[in-house]
Formats: structure tokens, sequence, C-alpha cells
């Protein structure tokens, strides 16, 4: 009950700070931070791939309604969603994702991490910017504006995997 609470709590802030922060912070033409996939990015390893599609399409649906981009959001979540199994079993093996938990840089270590984290995002801001551009005549700008969306988008959830998953040591925990 407590990971639900959590995670619930991880989905409204996560898309809270896209809707209202990133949406409107101007950084540049190439660079949008599309910071809600880290609700799918962060879920646990062991969750079964039809309640992370259908946590997927939720999120996709939401982020949708809440930016005014019809089916954007839903299509690239989905995608990310569907390939996200796929990816941690090539990035941390079948032995990890059997064993479950929260796929974070303690557990699967930086450059583990790194790699599954970067996969996804650059599948899930591929199919965003070229759905949104919609031609592929400029499709260097497209990849140009995917990297560096997706750079900044990994390093954010990075910042918000240690926010939110990482538990504080026993050292730490004196007043």
């Amino acid at each position: 009950m407590q990971r639900v609470i959590e995670y619930t709590l991880m989905f409204v802030i996560v898309m809270a700070a896209q809707v209202f922060l990133f949406d409107n912070i101007e950084l540049s033409v190439y660079i949008t931070p599309l910071i809600y996939i880290a609700f799918i990015v962060l879920l646990p390893m062991e969750l079964p791939t039809i309640t992370v599609l259908s946590l997927g399409l939720l999120t996709g649906i939401i982020a949708d309604v809440l930016t005014g981009l019809p089916g954007l959001n839903t299509i690239a979540t989905l995608a990310a969603a569907f390939c996200r199994r796929t990816v941690l079993i090539l990035v941390a093996g079948k032995e990890s994702v059997h064993d479950g938990g929260v796929p974070n840089a303690r557990r699967l270590g930086n450059g583990r991490y790194f790699k599954y984290t970067s996969i996804i995002v650059l599948l899930h801001g591929l199919l965003f910017f070229s759905f949104e551009a919609l031609t592929w005549h400029y499709y260097y700008l497209t990849l140009l504006r995917t990297l560096l969306s997706s750079i900044l988008t990994v390093g954010l959830i990075y910042c918000c995997q240690l926010l939110f998953l990482m538990k504080p040591s026993a050292k730490n925990e004196r007043i």
C-alpha cells in the first residue's frame, strides 16, 4: 500500500512539474524536457507488462489532456512502456529483472542505469518529436532536438530517482 501511495505521489509531482514548469520554460527551440516519462522508467521491474502498458496509457492520456497535444504523449509513452521490459532484460539481465525492485542507480549501477534510462528516453523522444514534426524534410533537426532533449531528460530523471527512491543511510538519520 505504501508503494502505491509513493508512486501516486511521484506521478502527481512529475505531471505537475511537466505541465507547470517544463512546458512553460523556454530553454531553447531544440530542448524540451519530457520529465513525465520518469514515472514509467522508475516503475518496479517485477510489474507485469500489462500493468506497465496500462500505466503508460494512463500517463500518456493525462499528459495529452494537460498539455493540449492530442495523441502525441500517448503514442510515445505507450511505445516506451511496451519496450521497457525488453530494454531492462537487455541492459540489466534477466536475473535482475526477476529479482524485482526499482530500477535505480544503486540497484543497477550507474552505467547500466544510464544505459537503460537513455534507451527508453531516446525512444520516447524520437517518437514524440517525429510525430510532432510530421515531416522528414528536416529529420536532422528532429534528431538534434531528440538528442538534446533526451540528455536533459535523462539528467532530470536521475535527479528524480535520487529524490524518490534513495533511502537515507543510518548515518544521515541523526539530528
